[in-house]
């Protein structure tokens, strides 16, 4: 015997088909399927299309009445015709338009031409919502979609085996093609933790969220120009950053062609072996790279320039507090290729480190005079102190003064080279710009939900990894329009999301009739250019 029960999650409740049975023990037993949900403004049942046509086959066909007569639809009333299909359209017109504004929608149909709409629509749900995955179906049944049907999680898990490194590549070669001209390209790379034991190139190795996991290391190219991710590649989890540079630009060369490649870096990146690879296998690739003070080459040019460059001809004008630069040609290593090499001094940076370590040496002096055995901070007490006991006074602390000045011998202290840049004020502006590829990988990892990989084997890692860079080309390009049209002094993003998820739309006996615009709503579209629903 069945029967229509009701369940409510979160906003909404769900209609279910409740049929009682006994099992073969004779044992009662129930079984549910869910058939429909209650409409949030009308209160009236909205049944899935799998459950009429159902009924039809066992011969009782569902009747639905209309619950309005319509006479005059006036603007801002909502009616519902014999099948209700009022479903959010705002975020999804939005996005749409976007994605073919940039160029986005054309590429990824013309690289992955049987599943690019289902892939769509999953980004779009990424932006769009803080759930997992698993609630896609519900979001797809009340938002404007694409003709992707219901996207259960049965259909996510299949697609994210559907394609492989041949589509996504062909992907990555079209849009580095058709976003890349000659901006430079900003590299950098995070860690994704898994607790999952059957993805392979999950490896145990530096953790830069310091999570006690296994891990892949995912590097991402950002135009600094555009704003917007242009490449992504994964490697195991292992694999330190410095190692995976050769990789990544054979792979970029490779994907854009002829164009030249302009690369930013930090010292993450530095060794001398990458610097040759750079001067002598990929001289086409112009770069800009900070050094570590680990190397001596740096070490020598703070020592050279130290004590002229507070002058007022070196002046280098930040967003902040103007800093100090100079440049210097330098010649790099045996074969004579010479470097740009930018040498930057923040005075106020360096004062401040000064105060800090001077602060917390004297705290730990008089830690180790009450405490001298101390293991918590063992480690820095023999750094920079020398602790003696003596039979008569007990114990004794002095400060090693010559490990305090060296430490603070490069504060404040930057070091870039580049075999191009011959400007200061350029490289500085540029290396600073830099900050977007670490603004992308904190909405990677916050909002949209890869903070884990939530896959068990490595075909749905790399698809499910796309799929976010997917999302994130499209989120990275609203963050843009936002800042650059102020619209971050009136709403957030997520604000920005709700406002336009107010916008309904409505099937009408065949008509799509669209709720009208507020003044919010339409400044929002034409803030981002895009033509007024």
């Amino acid at each position: 015997m069945s029967c229509i029960t009701k369940q409510r999650v979160g906003k909404y409740t769900y209609l279910y088909e409740s049929t009682s049975y006994r099992d073969t023990d004779g044992k009662p037993r129930n079984k549910k399927v869910r058939i429909g949900k209650l409409n949030l403004i009308t209160g009236k049942p909205i049944y899935n299309q799998e459950y009429f046509d159902r009924m039809a086959d066992a011969g009782t066909p569902i009747k639905i009445v209309p619950t309005e007569t319509i006479a005059n639809i006036e603007v801002n009333t909502f009616v519902l015709s014999a099948v209700d299909t009022l479903r959010d359209y705002g975020v999804f017109y939005l996005l749409q338009s976007i994605a073919t504004k940039i160029g986005l929608e054309q590429v990824l149909s013309n690289s992955i031409p049987a599943f690019w709409k289902e892939i769509f629509m999953l980004s779009c749900y990424l932006i769009s919502s803080d759930k997992p995955v698993m609630y896609c179906e519900d979001w797809i049944t009340s938002n404007e979609s694409l003709n992707v049907g219901s996207m259960s999680s049965q259909r996510i898990s299949e697609l994210l085996v559907s394609f492989g490194k041949k589509e996504r590549e062909a992907f990555y070669q079209l849009w580095c093609g058709h976003i890349t001209e000659q901006e430079y390209m900003a590299l950098d790379i995070t860690s994704v933790s898994s607790y999952s034991e059957l993805i392979t190139e999950c490896e145990w190795g530096y953790n830069r969220d310091h999570e006690n996991l296994p891990q892949i290391n995912l590097c991402m190219l950002f135009g600094e120009d555009s704003k917007l991710p242009v490449f992504q590649t994964v490697y195991s989890g292992s694999l330190k950053d410095v190692s995976t540079l050769p990789n990544t630009l054979a792979e970029v060369t490779t994907l854009i062609g002829n164009k030249k490649v302009m690369i930013v870096m930090d010292k993450g990146f530095f060794s001398t072996k990458n610097i040759n690879t750079l001067l002598s296998d990929y001289e086409s690739c112009r770069f800009l790279i900070s050094m570590p003070f680990t190397c001596g080459f740096a070490k020598k040019q703070v020592e050279s320039e130290c004590k002229d460059i507070d002058q007022i001809s070196n002046t280098i004008l930040t967003s902040g507090t103007p800093i100090r630069g100079i440049h210097k040609v330098r010649v790099w290593g045996t074969k004579g290729k010479k470097l740009h090499t930018h040498i930057l001094f923040n005075p106020e940076k360096a004062l401040k480190e000064r105060n800090n370590l001077y602060g917390y040496v004297t705290w730990l002096k008089e830690l180790a005079l009450r405490e001298p055995n101390n293991s918590k901070h063992s480690a820095d007490i023999s750094k920079y102190l020398i602790v003696r006991k003596s039979e008569k006074s007990g114990y004794t602390v002095n400060i090693r003064e010559d490990i305090i000045e060296h430490e603070l011998s490069t504060a404040g202290w930057v070091v870039l080279i580049s075999n191009h840049i011959d400007n200061t004020q350029k490289a500085h502006d540029i290396y600073r710009t830099k900050d977007v590829v670490e603004k992308g990988f904190w909405k990677y990892k916050n909002s949209l939900g890869m903070d884990r990989l939530h896959v068990h084997s490595n075909e749905r890692m790399h698809n499910k990894t796309f799929v976010t860079f997917i999302s994130l080309i499209m989120m990275s390009y609203i963050h843009k329009v936002m800042k650059e049209k102020k619209l971050y002094r009136k709403m957030t993003f997520d604000k920005l999301l709700l406002t336009l998820a107010k916008i309904k739309v409505i099937t009408i006996n065949g008509k799509r009739v669209i709720h009208p615009l507020t003044k919010e709503q339409a400044t929002i579209f034409k803030s981002f250019d895009i033509e007024l629903p």
